[in-house]
Order: structure tokens, then C-alpha cells, then sequence
């Protein structure tokens, strides 16, 4: 049995104790006791920083916190080395962190240089074991009791694995040479001699990393979740060019139809007349905008946090909701998600008067997933595989 079964009554110890020395010895057989943090008991929950130094400040850096920087500050327990912070949350909450150590604690406003700020002072958080492992900073993850699952999906076992081949794609249309394409193929592929379904997502390098989507569909398809398919994971360039590329342009939608698919038909057997497009962010607007010029190639739509509302180019993504509502044709199925903490006027009210317009339209045919997160590949990949089931469900 654990000495302690909450969090105030360690604290209500830890301070009844005299000597400085008996409350440290509290804090090591806590840590001893329990390794995984945040200590979550309903609706709070508890993060702690063991600091072997001096520390003159250390802080929770969350998206949701209101604050310029958006930190709380932890408090150092008396006589210990031990910081903490208790804080309340929505039980489905599912959010990434860092912990902020010693700081300057000056706005971000007034920083010249956030990244090399960042990188001095922002760490993910050693108590905790579930991170986000994206090639740049790996971020922490808070996961409430009734939060959807967040899994390593590549370090399930007993589960048949696909192949993915990497290709070369060049495209005249955009203007680039050299981009990778990552094509996922299904476990019995080779030897089926079948054709299959297939899924175009955008921002490849995250598809096929951080945010797991050949993991995840291995395990769907073998829990009959969802069919087998293709799904080719095309890589974007720099932020300029993503943005430029994947807003509502007629270069990336040719690019898709003219050149990426006549060569992944070459390559793949291709069921022409099961395909769908897909994408997070400002390449969920791409896939949109592909799938609302030809309903009739792309009949399935993965619609991820697409940014529809105000901000950077915000006339030409305020007119996708109207354009869902006055095409005669719709993509046969259609998923979308958004975080509840994203940007409200940016994210959260535009899908909301999306969802508005699909749910008219599509009926049965149309699924809205709102979650307890912020915009980031935390909340991207604990939705991928609803996403997945929804657009291409087995059978």
C-alpha cells in the first residue's frame, strides 16, 4: 500500500516535520514510491521538479496558461529541494508542457531571440515518461483520466507490420526537386495481388515520424478498424512554402492530381475509386480544398485543425466553410477535429460553423471530434486514429 494516498496529505506531513533534513528524507521516499508524474487525481493534477542545485525559479509552461510568458510558477517546499504545483484541468484534458528553470521570466514579447531562450531554459519533464519526440524539443505530456489514449504506437507487439518505401517526387507545378514521398503499404500487400484504397496526407515528415500514422494503421487494420490501404505521405518544404503551397492553391491541387498520383499508380495498386487527401493544419485546408475541386478522385476528407478563420490569409480560408456549403458534390466521407483551447477565432469558432454546415449536409457520413487540447502533434496524433477509421472503416 502507498504511505501516501494524495498529494496534501504528503504535504501536511512534509510540514509537521522540524527539521529540514527529516522533510528531504519525506520528499526521497515519495520519489522512491511514485515515479510517474503528474500525480492526476481527478480533475488536479500535481507536478513536481526535484532540483539537485539552487534554483531561482521554476515554472509550468503551458499554451493555455494566459500569460505573457505563459508560465505558473512551481513553489519550492520548505527545507527541500522539491518544487511543485498543483492545478486544475478538465478531466479530458490532453496537453503537451515543458518546465521553465531559472528563467528571466520576461515577456515573450520583448525576447530577442525565443529560440536560443528556449533551448537555455525550457526542458521537458524528467518525472514524467510520456513525451512527444518530434527531431527538434521533445515536449511532455499531461494526460487526464478521461483523456483519449496517447500511445508509442511503434512499440506495440504482436502486431503485423506494413512497409514503407521512401520516393523522390519532383513537382513542376510547385516549383521543387527533391522532396520525399513516404508510401505506407499494408501487412500482405506484396502477395494479395489486390488494389487498394488510397490516403494522400500532407506535411509527410510529420505523418511518417512524430505522429506515427504507419504504427497506428497497422494496429487498426489488425483489429479491423480499417482497411487496408495505401497511404502516401508527401513532405512539405519550409514554413513559407508550406503556407504558400498548401492555402487554397490550384498548383497544389494539380500538383496531387498530375503528378503525385499518376506516379503512385505506376508504382502501387491503387483502388481509383476509393482515394482520399488529408492533412493537419494548414494542410488539412490543402487536402480541403483538393477534395472540394474534385469530390469525384478524393471521396474521403481528413480535416485536422485547419486554420479557417482570422490570421494570415485569412480571406482566402474564411471563404472554405462557404464553398462546403455551396458545392453540389461533398467527399462521400468527411472527418474533422479541433482542440478546444485552439485559437478561437483562428480555429475554434470556424470549425464549430464548419461542423455546422456538415452536419446538414453529410449526415451519417460526417464525423466531429472536438479535444480537450491545444494545436500541436500531441493532440494530432491522439486523433489520427479515429481520423483513419472514420474515413476508410474495414469492411
Amino acid at each position: 500500500m502507498p504511505r501516501w494516498t494524495d498529494f496534501d496529505t504528503f504535504l501536511a506531513e512534509v510540514e509537521s516535520a522540524r527539521r529540514d533534513g527529516d522533510r528531504q528524507t519525506l520528499v526521497d521516499e515519495l520519489l522512491a514510491e511514485r515515479r510517474e508524474w503528474p500525480w492526476i487525481q481527478g480533475n488536479k493534477a500535481t507536478f513536481v521538479f526535484n532540483s539537485l542545485g539552487a534554483r531561482r525559479n521554476v515554472a509550468l509552461n503551458l499554451d493555455t496558461i494566459k500569460a505573457d510568458p505563459p508560465f505558473d510558477p512551481l513553489k519550492q517546499l520548505d527545507g527541500t529541494m522539491l518544487w511543485y504545483l498543483t492545478r486544475t484541468f478538465a478531466e479530458d484534458d490532453l496537453l503537451d508542457y515543458l518546465l521553465a528553470v531559472d528563467d528571466p521570466l520576461t515577456p515573450l514579447a520583448e525576447e530577442a531571440d525565443i529560440l536560443a531562450r528556449v533551448s537555455k531554459f525550457w526542458r521537458a519533464d524528467p518525472a514524467n515518461s510520456l513525451k512527444m519526440k518530434s527531431g527538434q524539443q521533445d515536449v511532455s505530456v499531461l494526460r487526464m483520466g478521461s483523456a483519449r489514449p496517447y500511445l508509442d504506437w511503434t512499440a506495440l507487439e504482436a502486431v503485423p507490420r506494413g512497409k514503407v518505401t521512401e520516393h523522390t517526387f519532383d513537382s513542376t507545378e510547385l516549383g521543387f526537386n527533391g522532396r520525399t514521398v513516404w508510401v505506407y503499404t499494408p501487412p500482405d500487400y506484396e502477395g494479395s495481388g489486390l488494389a487498394y484504397p488510397l490516403l494522400i496526407l500532407q506535411d509527410g515528415q510529420w505523418m511518417s515520424g512524430p505522429l506515427q500514422v504507419p504504427a497506428i494503421a497497422d494496429a487498426l487494420i489488425k483489429h479491423k478498424r480499417l482497411a487496408p490501404l495505401v497511404i502516401a505521405m508527401v513532405q512539405s518544404g519550409n514554413q513559407n512554402e508550406r503556407l504558400a503551397e498548401y492555402t487554397s492553391n490550384d498548383q497544389h491541387y494539380n500538383s496531387l492530381l498530375n503528378e503525385l498520383l499518376p506516379m503512385l499508380q505506376t508504382e502501387y495498386r491503387i483502388d481509383s475509386a476509393h482515394m482520399g487527401v488529408g492533412g493537419v493544419a494548414n494542410g488539412a485546408v490543402a487536402a480541403a480544398h483538393a477534395a472540394l475541386k474534385n469530390p469525384a478522385v478524393f471521396s474521403s476528407l481528413i480535416l485536422i485543425s485547419p486554420p479557417l478563420g482570422k490570421g494570415t490569409d485569412e480571406d482566402k480560408l474564411g471563404q472554405i466553410t462557404s464553398r462546403f456549403t455551396e458545392a453540389s458534390v461533398l467527399p462521400k466521407r468527411i472527418f474533422q477535429s479541433v482542440g478546444r483551447y485552439e485559437a478561437k477565432a483562428r480555429f475554434l469558432r470556424p470549425a464549430q460553423a464548419l461542423r455546422d454546415v456538415l452536419q446538414r449536409r453529410l449526415d451519417g457520413n460526417y464525423y466531429y471530434a472536438e479535444l480537450g487540447s491545444g494545436h500541436g502533434l500531441v493532440a494530432f496524433r491522439s486523433i489520427f486514429p479515429e481520423a483513419l477509421a472514420w474515413a476508410f472503416p474495414a469492411g
